[in-house]
């Protein structure tokens, strides 16, 4: 039989199908009848009796070499369990062959799995269900043969893996591998879409390319919903634009206005750039005359979004952190712990490699070595953060780093990930973040861990981070150390991230009772009473009672309160309201030490923005320190606050 295969076959691919079906002692290519039992050494009869796999009643000798391939394959790389498989393959597998007969197709790369569900569901009349189960298991299979075939550019094909496309950074919680689909759009559009992608694929970042190719997918599906026709953008109008609008918040009634948003905004965007790019497709009309600005609704501001997280109870954290052990998902305990005692976000937990991520350094006052958790914090760009942890949860992060390293290969984990997936379809991931919010959600329903509503407590990561916070808060943590802690590159993010309980807050407000600003004479007057010397350089009692007195790094911010601060880089540094005084140099020099050690992993990484950032903002601190040093104290305002 296999000398049969190799005179009709003598196609490259098919001669490296046959060289791989020729493992285990040419079981897989001789036979037409597999026993699966005999195979994978276990009894499968608790599945009712599916043991066997047949291939006798498929005639093409072709396609009958496609399944096995595929089948071995898929089972080999673990993209599914022989147990789950077993189940229906045999069904699946007839199924599957009988749509290929029916429609006269030479190889499963042809076969359409829109059109195969329709097939299955209408002639086949299988339910929603049974359906989803027939097809599970054989598109991992149809995207396989179809990867296999196809020696194109991945850029070329009709399905991008953003995976395979060089200068793509996937980021650690990819939950689906993202992939792009031009199959999605309408066959006359879809080279178009294919040289626009090509421009910002490796220029946007991975999530906003898939919420582009998402925006971009509703947008041609409203307007050929309303009966348009191949060509339509050449020729369209306001009034066409009008109409997509009045569409676009019919279909969307109920979602947030930061989901509309991403509608108008990208389709208006790839509009323009196909425009100034001379495609045949754009436009003739200027597009600023087809979407308004006005059109695109206002994203929702991060203050907002922000209040909306919840903080985790302290009655339902106590439960959590007693009943943590009894996690049904070992593996995911570490991540759990992690995002406990650092407040970091969930994806850069999961960020974390085995070779850079656990770091000694010695303290010189304690005379010892401290434990520091070392990460890079994706979002804000900081290449290598790092946080003091506690001994014992150093001990089991060393635990998880042996164990990381010993299952490590160049294939499996090439990224050096410490919560690596080994096998399947993420294998060289990181363990998906659902898997975590699964297996603490089962815990929660098996402890019946309930709201203050009675309700089982819904668990999202993010909660964690704000939670931390806010014992960091109450601990009576700086505000500018839980920035750095936190990773902020902004004081006003961790100010958002940063409340505390009611209980804890009349606890701090009980405390000023005790500074005694005030005293009552014997006539019932107020009298101020300094709280300051004469050498003070900062005069508190000239702050108005409208104006702030908050602590901030390097000195003290004197803004109007209802003044929003929109300083970033520089911090308050060149606020008019800032003050400064000689007390803050050395401060200065630890924050200049700092900087500059920033620059140099900046370079060290290639990241050109990070490190102009950064020398910007050394060079405001050494200006700083010059003019201290000068006159003892900076402040813009000084004389007109007292005069106030």
């Amino acid at each position: 039989m296999k000398k049969k295969i190799q005179q009709l076959y003598e196609v490259n691919k098919y001669d490296e199908m046959i060289e791989y079906l020729n493992k285990n002692n040419e079981y897989w290519l001789l036979n037409d009848k597999w026993d699966m039992w005999e195979i994978y050494k276990y009894d499968l009869s608790s599945i009712r009796g599916k043991r066997y796999l047949n291939f006798s009643n498929i005639d093409s000798e072709n396609i009958k070499l496609e399944f096995k391939y595929m089948i071995v394959f898929c089972l080999e790389n673990k993209y599914f369990k022989v147990r789950e498989f077993m189940v229906k393959a045999q069904a699946s597998l007839n199924s599957l062959y009988e749509y290929i007969k029916k429609e006269k197709i030479n190889s499963i790369i042809d076969v359409e799995v829109s059109y195969l569900k329709i097939y299955l569901l209408n002639v086949k009349q299988l339910t929603q269900k049974s359906c989803k189960t027939y097809l599970q298991h054989f598109v991992t299979g149809i995207e396989a043969i179809k990867s296999f075939f196809d020696d194109r550019d991945e850029i070329e094909k009709d399905i991008w893996d953003c995976k395979k496309i060089p200068g793509i950074r996937i980021p650690a919680n990819c939950e689906k591998g993202y992939t792009i689909n031009f199959n999605l759009y309408p066959q006359f559009y879809r080279e178009c879409m294919k040289r626009y992608f090509r421009t910002i694929i490796t220029k946007k970042s991975i999530a906003q390319c898939i919420n582009i190719h998402t925006a971009l997918i509703g947008f041609f599906e409203i307007f050929y919903e309303m009966n348009y026709q191949d060509g339509f953008l050449k020729a369209l109008t306001r009034n066409d634009i009008e109409k997509y609008i009045f569409h676009l918040n019919t279909k969307y009634t109920n979602k947030s206005v930061t989901y509309v948003n991403k509608f108008l905004a990208y389709p208006r965007t790839f509009l323009e750039y196909i425009q100034l790019a001379n495609y045949n497709e754009a436009p003739e009309k200027e597009v600023a005359f087809l979407i308004f600005q006005d059109d695109i609704p206002k994203r929702e501001r991060d203050t907002d979004r922000l209040q909306r997280v919840k903080f985790v109870p302290a009655p339902i954290l106590q439960e959590l952190d007693s009943h943590i052990m009894e996690l049904d998902r070992p593996e995911v305990l570490p991540i759990y712990v992690l995002l406990r005692e650092t407040g970091w976000r969930g994806i850069d937990i999961l960020n974390l490699r085995y070779n850079n991520c656990l770091e000694k350094i010695w303290n010189g006052k304690e005379e010892k070595y401290n434990y520091y958790l070392c990460g890079e914090i994706t979002k804000t760009g900081i290449a290598n953060l790092k946080i003091p942890i506690k001994d014992t949860v150093a001990q089991m992060l060393e635990e998880c780093i042996e164990n990381a390293k010993q299952k490590s290969t160049d294939n499996n984990n090439p990224q050096k990930y410490l919560f690596n997936v080994y096998e399947g379809k993420r294998k060289g991931m990181p363990i998906p973040k659902t898997r975590l919010l699964v297996s603490i959600q089962r815990l929660i329903e098996k402890n019946n861990i309930l709201d203050e509503n009675g309700k089982l407590f819904h668990f999202k990561t993010h909660a964690l981070r704000h939670t931390r916070a806010k014992e960091y808060v109450e601990q009576g943590m700086s505000i500018s150390i839980i920035q750095q802690i936190l990773g902020h590159r902004s004081l006003q993010m961790t100010i958002h991230y940063a409340t505390v309980t009611e209980n804890t807050l009349y606890e701090q407000w009980k405390t000023t009772e005790d500074l005694n600003l005030f005293k009552i004479d014997d006539d019932n007057k107020k009298q101020r009473i300094d709280t300051k010397d004469e050498e003070s350089l900062i005069k508190y009692e000239f702050v108005r009672k409208n104006l702030d007195a908050v602590k901030v790094p390097f000195g003290v911010c004197f803004k109007p309160s209802k003044l929003p601060c929109k300083q970033q880089i520089n911090q308050c540094l060149t606020c008019a309201s800032f003050c400064t005084t000689t007390e803050n140099l050395q401060e200065y020099k630890e924050e200049i030490k700092r900087v500059e050690e920033q620059i140099k992993i900046s370079k060290e990484c290639g990241r050109t923005l990070w490190q102009e950032k950064n020398e910007e903002y050394l060079k405001v601190l050494r200006d700083m320190v010059s003019k201290i040093e000068e006159n003892h104290i900076v402040h813009k305002n000084g004389n007109l606050r007292e005069e106030c």
